[in-house]
């Protein structure tokens, strides 16, 4: 119990509030909330949480219950007021809520919620404590408020620690790492007064023209769920909760299409749990994550948040999540306003809360949600037994919070120590450093050698442009270092560095020029004349190219995954000047960069860095730091290749010629990946060695440890990414040709050899088998290591008895 702090909040508060009831709420080691001058079972900190959720819940009345399954979202949103207001006394939260999101966060893009309270840290510490006393002192059981945020790549939080996109972080291929960002996120929400973050995102990414592509980790369920489970802990270490989203099966709307059209994914039953729903499954049963965020989407004609099957069968009784489940915005809407399963909102609404969900969240307010809620018990048409259920949810997450034992910011003031520091920043610029992409480097063009080059060309709309580094769902207001002013300050002492756009990202006509091409304006082609002008004096171009913000992200789907706009004329044109291209590309998805891929000698892929990008760049660039990170995505030739991904069923993404098909007759599509999934070069060279495996034989539930050696045999320092697939030689169902089961980010000195082991568990074997039990099967299997899914270098057999 913390005693030191409630008698230091006793005596704040003591000396604060008038009124003897509220004096006497705050004891040593205790919170009256019902303010009836005894320690009732649920104040006690010594009882166990059930009896102190079952003791709250049988002093709550209807309209008490009822608020604790909405969400209030905060100033700028929903709220009016930055602090509490007289009128809140009449407001449909005077009886509580069961979470208050991005309160006063200064939340990007959205001028409404520019607020003073946000920064100093310690100003929005205080802020979320005079919230929260307002809702523990004026409500009559005085239940603590859950106050969520978002955080995928950093807390959605003005000046907090910005990290990169998460498909940035997936291309880091480093558990350690996420961790350690993760447990930034923790620590920064509780320090500032949130409670409760929206991250990790889940979602394996399949289709590349879907547009939170970049929201992803990967198109892989094994990396996603390693990588999740890492976010995940490191979160909740820090004693916040993690919300894990979307559940289920929200990445592949049909035709990777977005907006509106999030619906209609195209999966099978056992896909479904294989791939979509095995991130869910690993990180609930390995992380323990208090919160669940219900998707939008449908599954086989069954909207998933009004799913019984989705809410309950699979997430609490299968895979035993005992935190709550939140909607994701709109989704009970759309039970009755989109997929018409429910006649109107309010049968929406029972679907809903009959299903598993317990707290509704949209932008809206939340009597919305509240009210009918209360209409249906009344009539009986939902059981209070059925309401019981769904609070009791969510009133156990406050107490394993300790919102009841502690329901404020300890100590404010320390926010400020707390909360972006100096070795947050470090550990962020790392991330993007280990995100980087080296795709192809002819030559050994890159690094780049300032001695050689003094005369350099910095061309492309990218190289200025900074918006990418900071979204809707991250940190805002960070210092921005853009790719051209990164490379300046790199290397302009040394070499004259020069600037020409070149074009602008889209063209007047985008996205329709996609598909009916439009002749160069005056303008378009006089800026192209300017960077080739500029091209022909300079001895290497650096062109930034790629994707923005407004191409990629939430309900931005694309038709086409070429390079937008002019940006490959822009190419071609530099290109015939006869200097060699460094293309770097600043990208949210993969992109169809055929003609970019044969002819420029060099390719950074960027992705979406965070406000260091071009510092990070430049040094990437130019050789302080090697490239080490792998693709988590299959980059397509062409979207008539789609779906194209890892990892695939036999034959799948075969070829049609005679060599593969007895019918074969002929060339008449383009065939294989761009860069397979796991790929990624470096500015040094590996090798692998000495795979060893304990056991030759084993039983169905047995381990197997799997050993092997890489050695750093080039001249630089470099990092690695060592890749365990796992081939299932004959099962009783069709699996895939291969799986990823291990990975490791290995660091090495030039001649340096290090030892990497491996664990197989029985459930990286088993298999959905006929009946959908999940087993492991007899048989052979073969271990393969490789540093990326098409280049294995070694392989190892082991058979089950």
């Amino acid at each position: 119990m913390k005693y030191k702090s409630f008698s230091t909040l006793a005596f704040l508060f003591l000396v604060t509030t008038a009124g003897a009831q509220l004096k006497n709420i705050y004891h040593k080691g205790w919170v009256d909330f019902n303010k009836n001058g005894r320690m009732d079972v649920f104040e006690d900190p010594s009882r166990p949480v059930d009896a102190r959720v079952k003791d709250l819940l049988g002093q709550m009345n209807l309209d008490e219950k009822t608020c604790q399954t909405a969400t209030l979202y905060g100033y700028g949103r929903v709220l009016k007021d930055e602090m509490p207001t007289a009128e809140w006394k009449t407001s449909i939260w005077k009886d509580g809520i069961a979470n208050i999101d991005e309160e006063l966060n200064s939340l990007p893009y959205n001028k409404k919620a520019v607020t003073q309270y946000s920064f100093p840290f310690s100003k929005h510490a205080h802020a979320i404590n005079t919230v929260q006393k307002w809702f523990v002192e004026e409500t009559r059981l005085g239940i603590p408020v859950d106050f969520s945020n978002e955080g995928i790549h950093g807390l959605c939080h003005d000046r907090a620690t910005p990290f990169p996109a998460p498909v940035n972080i997936g291309s880091t291929w480093n558990k350690s790492i996420v961790y350690q960002a993760g447990s930034i996120v923790g620590r920064e929400a509780k320090a500032l007064g949130y409670t409760n973050v929206y991250a990790p995102i889940l979602d394996v990414a399949r289709d590349q023209r879907w547009g939170r592509v970049v929201e992803c980790y990967a198109e892989d369920p094994f990396l996603i769920a390693e990588l999740g489970k890492q976010m995940t802990m490191g979160i909740q270490d820090q004693g916040t909760a993690a919300t894990l989203k979307h559940y289920a099966v929200y990445s592949v709307p049909k035709g990777g299409r977005d907006g509106q059209a999030r619906t209609d994914p195209h999966v099978a039953p056992r896909e479904m749990h294989e791939m979509f729903l095995y991130p869910f499954r690993r990180v609930i049963q390995e992380a323990k994550p208090m919160g669940i965020m219900s998707s939008y989407n449908d599954w086989n004609g069954e909207p998933v948040t009004g799913s019984y099957y989705f809410l309950t069968e699979l997430l609490r009784k299968q895979y035993g999540f005992d935190g709550y489940v939140v909607s994701d915005s709109e989704a009970v809407e759309f039970i009755s306003g989109k997929h018409h399963v429910a006649e109107d909102y309010k049968q929406a609404v029972k679907q809903a809360i009959e299903a598993g969900l317990n707290v509704r969240t949209h932008f809206t307010k939340p009597e919305n949600f509240i009210l009918p809620l209360r209409e249906l018990v009344k009539e009986g048409s939902v059981s209070m037994k059925t309401l019981d259920e769904r609070v009791a949810d969510v009133l156990r997450v406050k107490f394993r919070l300790g919102l009841f034992d502690d329901p404020y910011v300890k100590d404010p003031a320390a926010a400020d120590k707390k909360v972006h520091t100096r070795a947050d920043e470090e550990l962020a610029v790392q991330l993007n450093r280990e995100s980087m992409v080296l795709l192809k480097n002819d030559k050994n063009l890159l690094p780049l050698d300032i001695a050689k080059y003094k005369r350099i060309l910095v061309s492309g709309p990218l190289a200025t442009e900074i918006n990418y580094t900071t979204s809707r769902y991250g940190p805002s207001n960070n210092p921005i270092v853009s790719i051209l002013d990164g490379i300046k300050a790199y290397a302009g002492k040394n070499s004259t560095i020069a600037y020409s756009k070149g074009c602008e990202v889209i063209d007047a006509k985008w996205p329709e020029s996609e598909i009916i091409p439009v002749e160069l304006t005056t303008e378009e082609q006089l800026q192209i004349d300017q960077a080739v002008a500029a091209a022909k004096a300079s001895d290497v171009i650096i062109a930034v190219v790629g994707e923005t913000d407004e191409q990629v992200g939430e309900s931005k789907s694309r038709t086409g995954l070429n390079l937008p706009g002019r940006q490959l004329m822009l190419l071609q044109a530099l290109h015939a000047t006869g200097k060699p291209v460094v293309m770097v590309m600043v990208n949210g998805r993969p992109l169809t960069i055929n003609w970019e891929n044969r002819y420029l000698p060099a390719i950074l892929q960027a992705g979406f860095p965070g406000p260091s990008a071009g510092k990070v760049v430049a040094e990437t660039l130019f050789g302080d730091n090697n490239p080490g990170g792998k693709l988590t995505m299959t980059y397509p030739k062409s979207i008539g290749q789609i779906e194209l991904n890892f990892p695939f069923k036999p034959g799948s993404q075969a070829g049609q010629g005679k060599n593969d098909d007895p019918n074969g007759n002929g060339k008449t599509r383009v065939l294989g990946a761009l860069y397979p999934f796991g790929y990624g070069l470096s500015y040094t060279t590996f090798e692998f060695s000495n795979l060893n495996l304990d056991k030759k034989e084993i039983h169905n539930q047995a381990d197997v440890q799997v050993s092997v050696d890489v050695k750093n045999t080039g001249q630089r320092k470099g990092d690695e990414v060592v890749q365990l697939y796992l081939k299932d030689v004959v099962s009783s169902v069709t699996t895939y040709e291969s799986v990823l089961r291990g990975f490791e980010r290995v660091s090495l000195a030039p001649g340096e050899t290090k030892t990497l082991k491996f664990t197989l568990h029985p459930d990286d074997l088993a298999i959905l088998d006929k009946n959908m039990n999940r087993t492991v099967e007899p048989g052979k299997f073969i271990v393969m290591i490789g540093n990326s899914s098409e280049d294995i270098k070694l392989k190892k057999e082991f058979t089950v008895k």
